[in-house]
């Protein structure tokens, strides 16, 4: 492609991104005004502090601590939304924007969508708003000339360290991308297939001998009874909770828990049961073709052995939709969360279009949309 040809392109795309950023900032603030109450229940949480819960350890004590101490938590959430969502935008402008972004395509589409969803789960005080702040830390370590394992090592650690502080089960997050990754050099057909059922396994066994050691299963505490309080206090959306055919009390139960997890938060064929409540429905579609698409993408990835920084960015996104098949509790929270790792996500989509750097050119990519 000439040189003025392909800035022309990079030009359009960078007027797209930002009209797109004005409009889904003109949407979040809009929405503020729009959402029904109940969708503001964290975000009053985060904000207001009412049972003196802030503090360094945890995600609501520490986002609260946070809001409080950059005064965002008492702002109108109008106001929160016009500043939250151009920095979250301009966050996956550093991490590059596909030259042909303006194109009707499908992973065009798909992140058209996630774009939007910014404003409808982050335009006021969210645990999401600093989750995509410090994955943005994360992808932004695979855009720079580093090495792979000053890469792999750099990402654990803050992993690990934003566990400790945040989300435990980010500390998860390393182990079983590494495992994804040794069982990704395996030579079989079928390899995503392998890869990604391997992974629920060791998962399983993680969650399995954290029963045996401390009396429950980690699904089994972490979404059946939650999920179980939910029932019993009679909660408004507690009908797309998500609760595993087996209760988790055995080794057996915990594993299809955890498989039941994973397949109804990424690849979420049983929401045909939502089919009266088309917003879930789209939520579940999205949903659907984002997995969808990243494990086509995948496949592509682990074929190819040059892509060992695409690899593990890859790796680090199904650890991550592994481990929502252990934790997450409903189908809105999942979407939610899944908007927290945008920044990976971002990445992982647009794999081929040199935002993920390396040391030295070793190869050339095929720019093709998807």
């Amino acid at each position: 492609m000439p040189a003025e040809t392909k800035k022309l392109k990079c030009s359009v795309s960078l007027f797209y991104f930002v009209s797109f950023s004005i409009i889904i900032t003109s949407i979040g603030i809009l929405l503020t005004f729009l959402l029904p109450q109940h969708f503001f229940a964290d975000a009053f949480l985060i904000a207001n502090d009412p049972y003196g819960e802030e503090g360094w350890i945890g995600s609501y004590p520490l986002s609260m601590k946070f809001y409080a101490a950059t005064g965002l938590g008492k702002l109108e959430y109008y106001l929160v939304a016009l500043i939250q969502i151009p920095i979250l935008l301009y966050c996956l402008f550093k991490l590059g924007v596909h030259n042909s972004f303006e194109r009707i395509n499908l992973r065009n589409l798909i992140m058209w969508i996630g774009l939007f969803l910014i404003a409808f789960f982050i335009s006021f005080p969210s645990k999401e708003f600093i989750n995509f702040l410090f994955i943005f830390i994360i992808a932004n370590i695979f855009t720079k000339n580093f090495s792979l394992i000053k890469k792999v090592i750099f990402s654990s650690l803050l992993f690990v360290i934003f566990g400790v502080f945040f989300r435990p089960y980010y500390m998860l997050l390393p182990l079983l991308a590494f495992a994804l990754n040794l069982i990704g050099y395996v030579k079989i057909k079928g390899k995503v297939l392998t890869v990604l059922v391997s992974g629920l396994l060791i998962a399983s066994f993680i969650s399995i001998s954290h029963g045996l050691l401390k009396g429950q299963f980690i699904s089994q505490m972490s979404r059946e009874e939650h999920n179980l309080s939910r029932l019993n206090t009679g909660e408004e959306n507690a009908d797309t909770m998500i609760q595993s055919p087996i209760y988790p009390t055995n080794p057996l139960g915990e594993s299809i828990s955890i498989f039941y997890g994973f397949f109804t938060v990424n690849l979420p064929f049983n929401g045909i049961r939502f089919i009266n409540k088309p917003q879930v429905i789209s939520f579940l579609i999205w949903q659907l073709s984002l997995t969808i698409l990243l494990i086509y993408f995948y496949s592509k990835v682990l074929r190819n052995k040059d892509l060992k920084h695409e690899r593990w960015v890859f790796h680090l996104v199904f650890a991550y939709f592994i481990a929502q098949g252990i934790f997450e509790p409903d189908l809105g929270s999942a979407i939610r969360h899944k908007i927290g790792i945008l920044p990976l996500i971002w990445l992982a989509v647009y794999y081929d279009q040199g935002f993920i750097k390396r040391p030295h050119k070793i190869y050339k990519l095929k720019w093709r949309d998807a």
